[in-house]
């Protein structure tokens, strides 16, 4: 596991809960040079006197160096902290999502807000329907296959799509290959109700064709 060292006076706002960890506030990184190119490597942060901080996604690669998992001494970062906080995530809105429409686009999980930096998780159709991931950040990516299997196990829904943004995707380092990670790809076009307004999309990219809102 890797070791961030922060520079001394810039751990107060670590301290304080601050999520995010430029590399003007990195003194040094420790550990395996492998584990330092890997976007999301699972790294410690402490302050310059060696006082546990928490835990990070560590990432060279992005302008972000690293985002905090957690500031729990006793919290490992594995897969059944993932399902946890995709199972958490979920559970406040289940009532939403549960009885969500056949047009009905809902926002699930978003990053920081649920313990998941960079991860957001859409849902279109209710859980007959699909899933629309973005893995924006090294972390989140790192653990993608217990965070889809999490999404499938709590939701029930069978079809989960990435979609990638290529800025975001390449200014963390990380690979541009959307798809389908489970079941069938979303159809190109859809439309979706929003309660007031209708609007056609495309699910993929997240693109909304022009001149199609229209009141419900």
């Amino acid at each position: 596991m890797l070791i961030i060292t922060i520079k001394q006076g810039k751990e107060k706002s670590l301290l304080a809960g601050e999520p995010w960890i430029y590399a003007s506030a990195i003194d040094k990184v420790d550990g395996k040079p492998q584990e330092k190119m890997k976007p999301g490597s699972t790294a410690i942060v402490q302050t310059s006197s060696r006082q546990f901080i928490g835990r990070a996604a560590y990432n060279s690669k992005s302008q972000i160096r690293a985002r905090m998992w957690s500031f729990k001494e006793d919290e490992p970062i594995d897969h059944a902290l993932m399902k946890r906080r995709v199972k958490a995530a979920l559970e406040q809105r289940a009532v939403a999502w549960k009885q969500a429409g056949p047009t009905q686009l809902l926002a699930l999980i978003k990053g920081e807000e649920h313990g998941l930096p960079g991860l957001l998780v859409d849902l279109y159709g209710g859980v007959q329907g699909y899933l629309i991931c973005r893995f924006e950040a090294g972390g989140v990516d790192a653990w993608k296959v217990p965070i889809v299997q999490a999404l499938i196990a709590e939701t029930g829904c069978k079809n989960v799509y990435e979609r990638c943004d290529d800025l975001i995707r390449k200014g963390e380092g990380l690979p541009v290959m959307p798809g389908a990670l489970a079941g069938d790809e979303p159809p190109e076009r859809v439309v979706v109700s929003d309660g007031r307004q209708r609007y056609e999309m495309d699910l993929c990219t997240g693109f909304e064709y022009p001149k199609t809102r229209q009141p419900v």
